[in-house]
């Protein structure tokens, strides 16, 4: 899974809760709680369908522990297995806040698509 997935423009009110589909199961190494993972991902607006974020556009992926993201993050990506796409549509209280919470996200139910490439 080398190339940028697309994400499909979401119909209808976004979720009130963490929605987790996995696009692509993985067989590696499994995500757990707080682990430091490499990923590729793309972030786009659930209203907009704008995209706000990408790795694959600079050009390589991201290292970082999970206790250092977004709530959605440490909530939607353990369980996931190396070689894995799961998608994740994280409402506002699980992002940047409630509108007005001065990031440029705040309010913002956001979707990305993630690709677990290791742990550890």
């Amino acid at each position: 899974m080398s190339d940028k997935p697309e994400i499909d423009f979401p119909e209808g009110e976004p979720p009130a809760t963490l929605q987790s589909t996995d696009v692509v199961s993985g067989d590696g190494a499994e995500a757990q709680p707080g682990a430091e993972v490499l990923v590729h991902y793309v972030g786009v607006d659930f209203a907009s369908g704008e995209e706000f974020d990408s790795s694959w556009d600079r050009g390589e992926p991201i290292r970082f522990p999970l206790r250092g993201l977004i709530q959605g993050w440490q909530d939607g990506i353990p369980g996931m297995k190396v070689g894995g796409r799961r998608q994740l549509t994280i409402p506002p209280e699980q992002a940047y806040g409630a509108a007005g919470g001065g990031h440029r996200l705040s309010g913002k139910t956001l979707i990305f698509m993630i690709d677990l490439l290791d742990v550890g």
